[in-house]
């Protein structure tokens, strides 16, 4: 997920640590951290009660919905999470850094590397095992949330270009991330409700092509839309971006919609949405496990994918893209801070948690202690890593 600036309104300290871009990384990192230490203490049973907690949707008596706390966070809060990307992906590539062909070929170039060799060295030691090896697109993704919280701490150490670099590559990550999930992690498709989801994106389109410039009329079509998804066995989430993609950039008065929406959305995922994914997936008992446990195939897997093919993938397809001429470096950036901000990429934590579950869903619980301990242990070490390279002034 990418993040938008915001302009600190007042002058109390609070106020402007809310509006810092790195306060989502930091509530996001607390909420983890929360989530593993309940669930290694005598609270482990409530965390897990809590997040078996049964909701659902009753109209007239109909039970529409039924489902625990932990999938309506990941099938429905989580939807509203990739509305805000939708949004950020339409922004970027109608006006903003992907706009054009020049501006947007160095970071797809990076963002493609970035998901292929995490990937490929995921696959690499998980060969033999079929079932271990639906996990191959865990190491591919990027938690843009703890990245960027990263960069702006470390402040003037990192230079503007390379943060632009970042963003942009977050978003090309997030768009790969949706194809990967719609593509491979879809399964036991209803034919019928997948045609009343196609039913209601083709209304979204005649929408927008009609003119209508009404957010809330597109998210009244985007949550029937979203229930005809979940229930046609694509993951619901896929619903919120093509939502977002159909809204228009301007309202009726050519004032900023699609813009409004977003800044107004981002405090509730970055202070709710994703520190609530993360507080109920976050959470693994270390009970059993040593040092050796990391270096069991799935966690390895993904760990090794994270730290190394994160930072070959990302930096090594801008280099053959800067090395041919097709692209230009970075300004004012020196090889190391490019290394370290390639080394960031490898946070994999939301994002990896989330494809995770979807590659292990019903498996034995087993294959969900190794997913959160290859995810945690090459996240942290990716974002220390990189943080030490950038860390280290010039000479």
């Amino acid at each position: 997920m990418t993040t938008s600036p915001h302009q600190a309104q007042g002058g109390n300290a609070f106020t402007r640590f809310f509006a810092h871009e790195a306060a989502g990384g930091i509530v996001l990192a607390i909420a983890a951290v929360l989530a593993l230490i309940i669930s290694n203490s005598r609270w482990k049973e409530a965390y897990e009660a809590f997040t078996r907690t049964p909701g659902k949707v009753d109209i007239g008596g109909l039970v529409v919905l039924a489902k625990p706390l932990l999938l309506w966070v990941n099938d429905l809060w989580m939807a509203v999470f990739f509305f805000l990307v939708g949004l950020e992906i339409k922004r970027e590539f109608v006006e903003g850094e992907l706009a054009s062909r020049k501006q947007a070929i160095l970071p797809a170039a990076a963002a493609l590397g970035g998901m292929l060799v995490p990937a490929g060295i995921y696959a690499l030691i998980n060969l033999g095992d079929p079932v271990a090896l639906r996990g191959w697109a865990i190491p591919a993704a990027t938690d843009i949330a703890f990245a960027i919280g990263i960069v702006m701490l470390l402040g003037s150490r990192v230079p503007t270009s390379l943060k632009v670099f970042l963003t942009a590559v977050a978003i090309i990550d997030d768009l790969g991330a949706i194809v990967v999930i719609a593509l491979f992690y879809t399964d036991n498709l209803s034919l019928g409700m997948l045609a009343a989801a196609a039913i209601g994106t083709l209304l979204l389109l005649v929408l927008n092509r009609s003119g209508v410039r009404r957010a809330d009329v597109y998210i009244v079509v985007g949550l029937v839309i979203w229930v005809c998804v979940l229930k046609s066995g694509i993951h619901a989430t896929l619903a919120g971006v093509v939502t977002a993609l159909a809204i228009p950039m301007r309202d009726a008065r050519g004032e900023p919609l699609a813009a409004a929406l977003e800044h107004g959305l981002h405090p509730w995922v970055a202070f709710l949405v994703l520190p609530m994914f993360a507080f109920a997936n976050a959470g693994v008992s270390l009970q059993g496990m040593s040092l050796g446990s990391l270096f069991e195939p799935i966690p390895l897997g993904i760990a090794a994918g994270l730290v190394l093919g994160k930072t070959i993938g990302v930096f090594g397809a801008a280099w053959l893209m800067i090395r041919s001429g097709l692209a230009a470096a970075p300004a004012g950036a020196s090889t190391r801070q490019f290394v370290g901000v390639c080394m960031l990429c490898g946070i994999g934590f939301t994002m990896s948690l989330f494809i995770g579950g979807l590659a292990f869903q019903g498996l034995a619980p087993d294959f969900e202690a190794k997913l959160k301990l290859g995810v945690l242990g090459g996240s942290i070490l990716a974002g220390l890593l990189g943080t030490l390279v950038l860390w280290r002034k010039e000479i």
